[in-house]
């Protein structure tokens, strides 16, 4: 039987998923006003800048920003035209593809991130207090953990904690 939400559950949920969807549109609007990315390229372009060598496996790449490896590879197609990243031959297996950062596309996210920080900021973490900050991290960390074990899971173990790294020093998720 059906355990339905109650009043405050469905009123908290719809909230959430408020929330998530206009601040997840904001900070990609921003970004693609400003620098002409989407969020999605700028989480590509993070997690390149933190790899060794700012080079990552294409199936790694895709794990790690929660994207299918269609998707990733079409973004990637974008960004590589635009000179932001370079496929190239992953030496331990000729069969895969690695992505990698040049120094234009290291540049377009260093100029993108403060853009990045300030909107997170502004549309999140200055609205709320520590404490209130604290417990939606908490609560994220055990949902993702929660749906990363689950039969039709895609890995996010290796997003989890993203929000407040950076990328030389640069750039935060």
């Amino acid at each position: 039987m059906t355990k339905w939400l109650n009043v405050d559950q469905q009123h908290h949920w719809r909230a959430y998923i408020a929330a998530t969807t206009l601040l997840h549109e904001q900070l990609s609007r921003e970004l693609q006003d400003d620098h002409g990315i989407s969020i999605g390229d700028y989480e590509i372009l993070v997690h390149l800048s933190e790899a060794p060598h700012r080079t990552l496996r294409m199936s790694q790449l895709a794990d790690s920003t929660l994207a299918s490896r269609s998707r990733l590879s079409h973004q990637i197609d974008r960004l590589e035209r635009a000179g932001f990243v370079r496929r190239q031959a992953c030496e331990e297996d000729r069969r895969g593809q690695n992505a990698f950062l040049t120094e234009e596309g290291h540049a377009l996210l260093v100029a993108a991130a403060p853009t990045h920080v300030t909107g997170v900021r502004n549309h999140l973490i200055d609205l709320l207090t520590d404490d209130e900050f604290s417990a939606l991290g908490r609560a994220c960390a055990i949902v993702a953990q929660h749906l990363d074990q689950s039969p039709h899971a895609t890995s996010v173990s290796s997003a989890n904690g993203d929000a407040g790294r950076t990328a030389d020093s640069a750039s935060a998720t």
